[in-house]
């Protein structure tokens, strides 16, 4: 992957963290922690499996 992909690669993960929590968990901060913990782990997984070849 471009640094370029990359970059659009981790603003959407970011993105995706912020809609989830101010739709979702706005006053539950566990239940936000634990959201934001497995988004990353999944956005990190797609990574290895799929775009490290690119």
């Amino acid at each position: 992957m471009g640094e370029f992909a990359t970059v659009l690669y981790v603003l959407a993960m970011v993105a995706v963290m912020v809609g989830m929590d101010f739709a979702l968990f706005q006053h539950r901060f566990r239940a936000r922690l634990i959201a934001n913990v497995c988004i990353v782990l999944v956005f990190g997984l797609v990574y290895v499996v799929f775009l490290r070849r690119l």
